[in-house]
């Protein structure tokens, strides 16, 4: 026993039996330790990653929205969509931060716009995909995810 080599020969019981005690872990207590942590990882880390996929497809769905409507009070006044320019060409739109989708009219003729934000970097692992909503209010995903997860 390797907690032998602690004990004081000369010292009480009850002494020996505290330094017994606090002799540290065992090889197999620190691998169970360590399996726990691994497996708790696999788990939480994909859920992490995923969740932060979805915060970044929200904000590129406010920004196409919001562009589609812009789009909509230009054609109100001009009755075209044929100049219409989007005021940001990726999402986010704040100066600085890195783009995870860029925004494009994929459609614009008189009658007809379609916005698209295309998926970059790491969001294009996103399983929606790319985005698009048109000036009738469809919306599309391309990442064979359902719709309503999607949008």
């Amino acid at each position: 026993m390797n907690e032998a080599k602690y004990l004081n020969r000369g010292a009480d019981p009850m002494q020996n039996r505290r330094l017994a005690a606090v002799a540290g872990f065992t090889l197999i207590e620190l691998m169970v330790v360590v399996a726990v942590v691994a497996i708790l990882a696999s788990i939480a880390i994909p859920s992490y990653q995923e969740q932060v996929r979805k915060s970044r497809r929200a904000q590129a769905k406010a920004d196409l929205v919001e562009y589609m409507q812009g789009a909509e009070r230009f054609f109100t006044v001009n009755n075209t969509y044929v100049g219409y320019a989007l005021p940001n060409a990726q999402s986010p739109r704040e100066a600085g931060a890195t783009a995870r989708y860029t925004l494009a009219a994929s459609t614009q003729t008189a009658t007809q716009m379609v916005l698209t934000a295309t998926a970059v970097g790491a969001q294009a692992g996103d399983r929606c995909g790319d985005l698009s909503v048109s000036n009738t209010g469809l919306k599309t995903e391309s990442g064979g995810a359902e719709l309503a997860d999607c949008w």
